[in-house]
């Protein structure tokens, strides 16, 4: 039996999968951390923790090879984009990881954008200014934690963190670096001009390689600990959203991949760099070849699962009793809902949002509530409010890169039949689902396997994806979501200094 391993170091989790090299899953893990939002603004991980949840999951996939009849031919990573840590000379943290979702930047993202800088930046960078960005993280902690800024000697985000101390080797990829705000990606090397703005010189940051890097080597005492051959290679890889394209085989001209896990994002790849002039979609790197332009929401599962903890709490009860996932039994009571939710609107952004309106501040809503509403009605509004932002995003999308042929989803959220169907009703166009919702992880595989010379083209991905699942627009629905959607654009663009004022006042009250 021949393997490989795709892992993925996610905001939540860190999954890994074993596979044999058709794309047959042999094997999976899946260790959890905590998120900490100690105060404002704050969304931090514990780099330990993390490393933690890797040598766990590597050592329980471990378990399930049979290394004295068969190959690891290797271990191949993706990871959330967008994290930084602060290391001192010894490369020991100085700083919790600070996660893409993580506001308190906010402040230095507002400040690029009014100066016109950040528009200079996103010219060069592929990299919508906001918050989330190492860019303007590095600015946070550059005006505000000088103590931990001026003791910084290195920065770096969370895969090359798990990288050094594996290893020794002090790296990042280039679809990880593309993600900074502090990346060309017309000259593939760190921008001089994003440096000069944060103060950080290029010795402070990791070398730039390929994703199809590979490393050996691992450092002795980790080796023992984990019982992988010595001679097992580890390819770099890249982030998740661009490895989550090439998992459902969305790789080639007009191919859509729709991800909704906690996060989500609507993304296509390219044979070359794509900068929006309205600034709303970004431009990330696959490979050195190809690039990822699409949008990333702050808004997908985690709100399905703030409704489901704080409107529906009582019926969890009843979903135990009846032996039903807890989310099953809320979609049931969704369906119960018209199409539209009966004229009820919800502004999905308990966290801010990303694309396309990149704005920190902005809030959740109900719109529309009236007598006649139930909880059953505001469930259906949070599922449907969570595709209107999706599909937002896809209409920015179309204006740079031209509409798309398929549309691929994957995710979580996705896995439920009446979400799904949502999907292609707002969408008004097929969707299609495979059945192993990991995409990340084979990606992380496949290009794993590129790397190894175990394959010599991509696309072969498609022959691994296995079993799918089309879902087609119902038209009986159109009506209402096509009078429905141009209300909620409006809605969440004319609110926008409401926003602010309401996260003013909310940050006074923490």
């Amino acid at each position: 039996m021949d393997y490989i391993i795709g892992m993925d170091i996610g905001t939540t989790s860190t999954k890994a999968v074993l596979y044999d090299l058709k794309g047959k899953v042999l094997a999976y893990s899946n260790n959890l951390y905590s998120l900490y939002r100690d105060s404002s603004g704050m969304a931090e991980e514990d780099p330990n923790e993390i490393f933690d949840a890797v040598i766990h999951g590597l050592q329980e996939i471990l378990r399930k090879v049979d290394l004295e009849h068969g190959t690891l031919h290797g271990v191949s990573f993706s990871s959330a984009n967008q994290s930084l840590i602060a290391l001192d000379k010894d490369h020991e943290p100085l700083t919790r990881i600070i996660t893409w979702a993580d506001t308190r930047a906010t402040k230095y993202a507002e400040q690029l954008k009014k100066d016109g800088t950040g528009s200079i930046l996103y010219k060069r960078t592929g990299t919508p200014i906001h918050p989330m960005s190492p860019l303007c993280k590095l600015l946070w902690l550059k005006n505000e934690v000088g103590e931990v800024y001026k003791k910084a000697t290195y920065y770096c985000g969370v895969k090359e963190y798990i990288f050094y101390r594996l290893f020794n080797v002090w790296q990042m990829d280039i679809s990880v670096a593309s993600c900074t705000g502090i990346f060309n990606i017309f000259n593939l090397d760190w921008d001089n001009k994003a440096l000069e703005l944060t103060g950080v010189e290029k010795k402070q940051l990791p070398k730039i390689v390929d994703g199809y890097q590979q490393t050996f080597r691992m450092n002795e005492d980790y080796a023992k600990v984990l019982g992988y051959p010595s001679d097992t290679p580890f390819i770099q890889g890249a982030f998740d959203g661009a490895l989550s394209n090439l998992g459902v085989g969305a790789i080639g001209n007009g191919e859509v991949a729709v991800t909704i896990g906690t996060s989500g994002g609507v993304r296509v790849v390219t044979d070359h760099p794509v900068i929006d002039s309205k600034e709303r979609v970004f431009c990330y790197a696959l490979t050195k070849k190809l690039w990822v332009v699409g949008g990333p929401v702050n808004n997908g599962g985690v709100v399905f699962r703030w409704a489901r903890d704080n409107l529906f709490d009582a019926e969890k009860s009843t979903a135990a009793l009846l032996k039903k996932d807890f989310y099953d039994l809320l979609t049931d009571i969704a369906k119960k809902v018209p199409a539209g939710s009966d004229g009820l609107i919800f502004l999905p952004f308990l966290g801010g949002e990303r694309a396309p309106i990149w704005d920190a501040d902005a809030r959740g809503t109900f719109f529309g509530l009236t007598q006649m509403h139930t909880r059953a009605n505001m469930i259906r509004a949070v599922l449907e409010g969570i595709v209107y932002n999706l599909y937002t995003v896809l209409l920015a999308l179309e204006e740079v890169v031209g509409k798309p042929k398929y549309i691929m989803a994957t995710g979580g959220f996705s896995q439920s039949p009446l979400c799904r169907q949502i999907l292609a009703d707002i969408f008004e166009t097929p969707i299609t689902v495979p059945e192993d919702f990991e995409s990340s992880c084979l990606g992380a595989a496949v290009i794993g396997m590129k790397s190894l010379g175990l394959i010599d083209d991509l696309n072969v991905v498609k022959n691994f994806i296995g079993k799918t699942n089309t879902y087609k627009p119902d038209s009986k629905n159109f009506e209402s979501y096509r009078k429905l959607i141009p209300i909620y654009i409006r809605l969440s663009r004319q609110l926008k200094s409401e926003y602010k004022n309401i996260a003013d006042f909310q940050k006074k009250k923490i």
